[in-house]
C-alpha cells in the first residue's frame, strides 16, 4: 500500500515483477543481456489465456523455453572454464487443429522474439525446384526486421515434419528429393551452423548473401505422425512383461504418444541424427467437443469474441446460445479439423447475416440458436423498438 508519496517494500517488489513480466511489445532485443526471461509458470499462465487444454504440452514447452533462453544467457556470459549447455530443440506430435502452431506463435509473441513458420512439405534439397532450407532462415531475419542479432535469438516452427520421412529405416543410396535429403539439410541448420542467406526470400544469381549463426535459434518441429502410436504400442508390448495385446488396446492414442522415444521416430522415418537433435517431445491430445466449445468463447482472442466485435462496430449485439456453440463444436469434430475448422464454420454461418444486417436499420441484437446452426431457422433479429 501507499504511504503518502512512498510505496511499501512488498508492493514495490510486485510492481517490479509486473514490469518484468509485461515487457514492452515494441522493444526489440538484440543483445541477450537485455533479454528479460519470464519464469515457466508465467509462460504457462500466458499460454492459458490463448490456448485451451493441452496442459501437459504447455508445461513441457514452458520449461523448454525457459531452459533454452537461460542457456542462451549463460553461454553469452560464459567463461572458458564454465560448462557449455547444449541446445534442446522441441518436437510437437498431434493431429491437425490441436493447437501446435498456436502454441509456438503465442510463446514467441509473449517473450518478444522473432518467429517464423515453414512447411516441411515445400522444402527440397539444394539444386531442385522448391524452397531451399536456408529460405527458412531468411524468413526469420525478415521477421526480425533485418536484424541478424535478433534473428539469432528467434524461434522457427517447421510444420508437417512427418511428411518428409524416408521410406525405410535404411539409409538411401539414391537421391530422395523430398524426404531423407531434406532431413539432412534441416539437420545442418538445426544443430548449429553459420549459413549464408539471400538478401531477399528467393535466391538468384549474383546476389549478396549474409551469414547467420543458427546455434541459438530454437527449432520447434511439428507433425501429426499418423500411426506412430502403433509403433509405440509394439515397442511396449516387447519390453513390458505381461503386457498383452488385449491390454495394449486400453491405452489411448494420447497416452501412447506421450511415451514416444527416438527409436519410434526412427522407425517412422526420421533419420537418427535428426531424432537425436529434438530431445524435448510432447504429444497433443485430440480436442473434445467441450474443448472446442471453450476455444470458441474463452481465450482472449476467441473466435466468437472476434465476430461479436465485428457486429459491435456496427452497433449490433451478437449472441450465441450455449447449444449453438455445442453444435458448432460437433460439426468441427465430425470434420476432423480440430480447432482449425471452427472459423470456417462460423464464417459460413454468419456470411449472409454479415451481408444483410448492416443495411437493416435499428437492429439491437441478433441471436444465434442451435436451430440456426443446423439450418432449420434464421437468426432472431431484435430491433430497438422491441419488434422481432
Amino acid at each position: 500500500m501507499y504511504h503518502g508519496n512512498h510505496i511499501c517494500k512488498n508492493c514495490f517488489v510486485k510492481v517490479l515483477e509486473l514490469d518484468r513480466i509485461q515487457q514492452d511489445p515494441k522493444k526489440k532485443v538484440s543483445n541477450p543481456e537485455e533479454f528479460i526471461l519470464p519464469k515457466p509458470k508465467e509462460i504457462k499462465e500466458n499460454l492459458d489465456r490463448y490456448v485451451i487444454g493441452q496442459e501437459e504440452a504447455k508445461i513441457t514447452i514452458s520449461v523448454a523455453i525457459y531452459n533454452h533462453y537461460k542457456r542462451l544467457l549463460h553461454n553469452f556470459n560464459r567463461k572458458e572454464e564454465d560448462v557449455e549447455i547444449e541446445k534442446s530443440n522441441i518436437l510437437f506430435i498431434g493431429a491437425t487443429g490441436s493447437g501446435k502452431t498456436l502454441l509456438a506463435r503465442t510463446i514467441a509473441n509473449f517473450i518478444h522474439v522473432p518467429f517464423a513458420i515453414a512447411d516441411a512439405t515445400t522444402l527440397t534439397e539444394a539444386g531442385y525446384v522448391g524452397e531451399d532450407v536456408e529460405n527458412i532462415l531468411a524468413r526469420l531475419v525478415s521477421a526480425a526486421d533485418g536484424d541478424l542479432k535478433r534473428a539469432e535469438m528467434g524461434i522457427i516452427y517447421i510444420d508437417e515434419i512427418d511428411k518428409i520421412t524416408r521410406k525405410s529405416e535404411n539409409p538411401s543410396i539414391t537421391r530422395d528429393v523430398g524426404g531423407e535429403g531434406v532431413q539432412q539439410a534441416l539437420l545442418k541448420i538445426i544443430e548449429g551452423t553459420v549459413a549464408n542467406i539471400p538478401q531477399g526470400l528467393r535466391k538468384h544469381p549474383h546476389q549478396d548473401y549474409r551469414p547467420i549463426d543458427t546455434t541459438n535459434i530454437l527449432f520447434i518441429l511439428g507433425g501429426a505422425f499418423d500411426g506412430i502410436e502403433k509403433i509405440i504400442a509394439s515397442r511396449l508390448n516387447k519390453k513390458v512383461i505381461g503386457f498383452t495385446a488385449s491390454e495394449s488396446s486400453e491405452f489411448t492414442t494420447d497416452l501412447l504418444i506421450q511415451k514416444v522415444e527416438s527409436e519410434d521416430l526412427i522407425k517412422y522415418g526420421i533419420i537418427p541424427e535428426l531424432a537425436g537433435r529434438i530431445p524435448v517431445r510432447t504429444g497433443f491430445s485430440e480436442l473434445t467437443e467441450a474443448d472446442l466449445v471453450r476455444i470458441l468463447s474463452e481465450p482472449t482472442n476467441a473466435i466468437i469474441k472476434q465476430y461479436k466485435k465485428l457486429f459491435e462496430l456496427d452497433k449490433m449485439l451478437l449472441e450465441f446460445s450455449k447449444e449453438s456453440l455445442e453444435e458448432i463444436a460437433r460439426r468441427a469434430r465430425s470434420k476432423k479439423m480440430g480447432a482449425r475448422g471452427l472459423r470456417s464454420i462460423v464464417e459460413e454461418l454468419l456470411k449472409n447475416l454479415m451481408f444483410e444486417a448492416p443495411s437493416i436499420k435499428n437492429i439491437e441484437k441478433i441471436i444465434i440458436s442451435e436451430e440456426v446452426v443446423k439450418g432449420k431457422k434464421k437468426p432472431a433479429i431484435l430491433k430497438k423498438d422491441k419488434t422481432k
